[in-house]
């Protein structure tokens, strides 16, 4: 059914195998000592991984894939599509963020100029240059980038410290990061770091991210008793709200 392609061995503990499959491609196999489950996580732009306990073998973990194989064939086909809506800036594309609303147009000049003024995201190219060219492109996706920041500073602290008060928690500080994969996160002192790309997010999800890192304050897993409290603060919609966000992703865009 498949084959061992590399196996990279890092300490008794904690371990890396990849296995190429027929039909789902490759598959990387992490041994952790932290976890307890045999997990699989499938993300844009990644190769699937599977969490595997210290007291799992490869050999089982491999079988357990093999049982998902129709679950995970579904989930790339979606993000397949997902992949798909990655958006090429162009003249006439519509892109608004919180506060911001893209414009790109041409100039006589020979070099790439951005401009973050009075709601507007501007990006000026050479009347003779190709918008598909990927300068331009990395032009649009850092100006748009360095205008959610702005955005997050204006808003994220502010709109936790609310949060945190309407519903009797207590935080550290909040940190504003640019990560691919993650919306948010809580560390063991209770410092919130938050992706500054929420500010792409309708208002109800954002929310929603920071009372979820807010109740890692209080609860720091994803076990029954914190998605207890987080329905809690949600008026029993925290598990709507998480598929809903699924819809989204910060690498996406």
């Amino acid at each position: 059914m498949y084959f061992l392609q590399k196996i990279t061995e890092m300490d008794p503990k904690e371990s890396v195998r990849i296995v190429e499959y027929k039909d789902i491609g490759k598959v990387s196999f992490i041994r952790k000592s932290s976890v307890r489950n045999l997990k699989i996580t499938i993300k844009p732009f990644r190769e699937v991984q599977v969490t595997v306990p210290r007291f799992v073998s490869f050999e089982s973990a491999g079988i357990f894939v093999e049982q998902k194989q129709h679950w995970i064939r579904k989930s790339q086909a979606r993000l397949s599509k997902y992949r798909g809506g990655v958006t090429v800036f162009h003249e006439n594309t519509v892109f608004k963020t919180h506060d911001h609303i893209l414009e790109m147009g041409r100039h006589e000049k020979s070099t790439i100029r951005t401009i973050i003024r009075n709601g507007r995201i501007q990006v000026l190219f050479p009347q003779y240059a190709d918008a598909n060219d990927t300068r331009i492109q990395a032009a649009v996706r850092k100006a748009i980038c360095a205008a959610l920041r702005l955005e997050a500073l204006r808003h994220l602290p502010d709109l936790t410290q609310k949060l945190a008060m309407a519903h009797g928690f207590q935080f550290r500080q909040v940190t504003l990061r640019n990560n691919k994969t993650r919306w948010g996160s809580c560390s063991r002192n209770n410092s919130i770091s938050l992706n500054i790309h929420l500010m792409r997010l309708p208002e109800h999800l954002c929310e929603y991210i920071v009372l979820h890192e807010l109740c890692h304050t209080v609860r720091k897993h994803h076990q029954h008793s914190f998605w207890q409290l987080l329905d809690t603060v949600t008026g029993g919609k925290a598990k709507q709200l998480d598929r809903e966000l699924n819809n989204f992703s910060p690498e996406v865009w």
